[in-house]
């Protein structure tokens, strides 16, 4: 029986599976998921207090759908034999989706870092909140003004004192001016201090020391700077971009029998961009690449990847949240619309369960149309 393995239990290996069982119907097909854990982790929402609702069952997706979970950790891939070595096993595949995911870029040489904090993973997100429950009043130092950077600091910051330090001269720099004057504002109302143009060099017992010689407390240091894709990737392709991710055709294939997908995979988006490794790029590659692999063992036609509209939403803690639209970020709504607008897709990123129709019919609509998303011409009455 052919065979498509699926590497990686993330947005995108979750949605690669149930593509394939999409493409598959009721072919003779087996299609198996390999990833260590047993849930899908909401990893988008882990900037949240409570990080163990971000979490999925795999079992409840995969079974309605008869996709195989073997929960091992792959070392090896041998695209010439067609073969990945799983916690030592040898599996053999007729198609291979690489959907590995991405992991945080942890400094190095730092004094203390094994003292630092993180949001990247479920462990992560579970070991900084059980850290700080119960502590009022407690001192935070978060590294990094970027999109993960800001929702942790923006919701930290009714705990206590929080310092935002990040080497770029102005706050979320990689977002664009488009959504900084509401940024900026937020962190203004929540008391969020900047030190900007500048690092952490050191993290001690209840102490930071940043790259200007400061010394300031810190209960907690997060750090939030820089993500790379799995290093699975050198094992594909020796192409890499500056990320790590795999290049790829607008099928999705990285080369002959293999295809990528989400944080692992550098997609075209348009002429001038890539995707980016986030959830609303992560879900649509998986349910292409998914598709394609199976669809080339049974002689059915792929499925092009054709990017939605691209959008970004930020939450802002208690100061609300930011909305916008296209590369150029244009803020659509903001404050308490903002932050409805992004409760809302927290909750739309939460797959179906318990239902093999429901499950395989997302999986069929590559783009789902988010009727709370504002249109252009509502902008002037959402904004502000």
């Amino acid at each position: 029986m052919a065979h498509v393995v699926i590497i990686g239990g993330g947005f995108a290996g979750v949605w690669s599976a149930a593509g394939a069982a999409l493409a598959r119907g009721d072919a003779d097909l087996r299609v198996t998921l390999v990833a260590p854990g047993e849930h899908l982790v909401l990893r988008p929402r882990l900037y949240e207090p409570e990080p163990d609702l971000a979490k999925v069952e795999l079992s409840g997706i995969l079974d309605p759908i008869g996709v195989e979970h073997l929960r091992a950790t792959v070392s090896t891939i041998d695209a010439e034999r067609r073969t990945v070595v799983a916690d030592g096993a040898e599996i053999g595949y007729d198609r291979l989706v690489l959907a590995a995911g991405s992991r945080l870029v942890r400094p190095r040489n730092l004094p203390g870092a094994d003292r630092l904090f993180d949001i990247d993973t479920l462990d992560g997100a579970r070991r900084l909140t059980g850290f700080l429950h119960g502590r009022r009043d407690c001192s935070v130092v978060v590294v990094g003004a970027g999109f993960t950077g800001l929702e942790i600091a923006t919701a930290l910051a009714a705990r206590g004192r929080v310092l935002l330090v990040d080497r770029s001269e102005t706050v979320g720099s990689r977002l664009g001016p488009g959504p900084r004057e509401e940024i900026e504002s937020a962190l203004d109302e929540l008391g969020v201090e900047r030190r900007l143009a500048t690092t952490v060099t050191e993290v001690g017992d209840g102490y930071a020391v940043l790259s200007d010689g400061t010394k300031v407390e810190a209960d907690a240091v997060v750090w939030s700077v820089g993500m790379r894709a799995s290093e699975l990737t050198a094992q594909i392709s020796d192409e890499l971009d500056h990320l790590g991710r795999v290049p790829v055709d607008r099928w999705l294939r990285a080369r002959p029998g293999v295809f990528a997908a989400g944080d692992a995979a550098s997609a075209a988006f348009d002429d001038e961009h890539t995707v980016l490794q986030a959830c609303q790029h992560a879900t649509p590659l998986g349910k292409v690449a998914g598709y394609n692999a199976a669809a080339d063992l049974l002689g059915v036609p792929p499925r092009d990847f054709t990017p939605g509209p691209y959008v970004t939403c930020l939450d802002l803690g208690a100061a609300g949240g930011v909305f916008t639209r296209g590369w150029d970020r244009r803020v659509m709504a903001s404050g308490a619309e903002g932050a409805d607008i992004k409760r809302r897709i927290n909750q739309a990123i939460h797959p179906p369960v318990d239902d093999a129709s429901a499950i395989l019919a997302a999986a069929d609509r590559v783009h789902i149309e988010l009727p709370f998303f504002p249109r252009d011409d509502e902008a002037a009455s959402l904004a502000g």
